[in-house]
């Protein structure tokens, strides 16, 4: 049966990212990792040898090229995400691409045009999406369970010390904090909102090396609706989520990696969803992006390429606030 059909994974990328989505790869039902490549052939191999992958290569040329390889989890740097991505779709590879999805709108325009003009399927990789507890908080936004929707909070930081060599750093490499853990609130308010905000005020503090190391948010939707979202690398955050509604609201604690999810409804007993998963999440994605590929659809509808877009939009809009360009931009 065509919906049982196993598919073939590459992965792009042996980095630390990768390895945890290979971890989890071997509990999404139907999948196989076939190969993966990297910049270096010698590291690539040693990511084949760890998770007895068939196949290493030294370029993304090479992986492109692999006939047993159905779709490609991109987990470089994001500043490489764009080049990387056209090289797996103009070979006819479907593509799971980490977040960020890119540097910034125009290259992921670029890429959305790409794989709709040749109906390749293209997937962002926002693993939390598929969280368990946040398809239950979904369902309860669904079904209005706290009534209208007027406020979000949402907050990802922590402190990796002062290294100015790291990646995190450097703007070389797509350093700061927006592009990292502060995609993660930025995609949650979309989640509930949906769209671009109307307005966005915003506050960064630049570091010596030229990236944001903390900001503060407040994006403004239609109907007054507001989200309030706070990220850094230099400082140690709580990590947590709210949805505010007329009658309640949702609390979705550490939510980029959520674990569980509470209703509180006025006048009522707290409903709490807790996920006993054994794996990490990453495995959510992937079962999804498979059941596209076995479905023919070339986009998921849990996070569809609009969406993608406008969050990439929104987050251009963020740094022409702070007069944030990367040198390569």
């Amino acid at each position: 049966m065509a919906e049982a059909r196993t598919i073939g994974w590459g992965i792009a990328g042996p980095g630390g990212i990768s390895k945890q989505f290979a971890k989890d790869l071997v509990h999404a039902k139907g999948a196989r990792l076939v190969a993966v490549a990297g910049r270096s052939l010698e590291k690539a191999q040693a990511f084949a040898k760890e998770f007895d992958v068939d196949r290493a290569y030294g370029s993304m040329n090479e992986l492109a090229d692999d006939s047993e390889v159905d779709i490609v989890y991109i987990g470089t740097l994001h500043p490489a995400h764009r080049e990387n991505a056209l090289t797996f779709l103009r070979a006819g590879k479907a593509v799971l691409c980490e977040k960020p999805f890119t540097m910034n709108a125009a290259e992921a325009e670029e890429i959305i045009r790409f794989a709709k003009d040749n109906r390749v399927f293209l997937m962002e990789a926002m693993w939390t999406r598929y969280l368990p507890p946040i398809r239950q908080v979904r369902q309860w936004l669904n079904e209005s369970a706290i009534g209208e929707v007027r406020m979000v909070k949402a907050d990802f930081g922590f402190n990796i010390g002062w290294h100015p060599e790291s990646r995190l750093l450097d703007p070389n490499l797509g350093g700061g904090t927006l592009l990292d853990a502060g995609i993660y609130p930025v995609s949650f308010a979309s989640m509930v909102f949906g769209g671009q905000p109307q307005k966005i005020m915003s506050s960064a503090k630049i570091g010596a090396t030229g990236v944001d190391e903390q900001f503060s948010l407040l994006l403004e939707y239609e109907g007054g609706r507001t989200a309030a979202l706070n990220g850094a690398v230099q400082l140690g955050l709580v990590n947590d989520a709210y949805i505010f509604g007329t009658q309640g609201y949702i609390h979705v604690p550490v939510f980029l990696a959520a674990r569980s999810a509470t209703l509180h409804i006025a006048g009522k007993d707290p409903v709490i969803f807790e996920d006993d998963r054994t794996v990490a999440g990453y495995a959510y994605e992937a079962e999804e992006a498979m059941a596209c590929l076995r479905e023919g659809r070339t986009e998921s509808t849990v996070m569809p390429l609009s969406e993608t877009l406008d969050i990439m939009t929104t987050l251009d809009r963020i740094r022409q606030q702070w007069n944030l360009r990367y040198p390569f931009e």
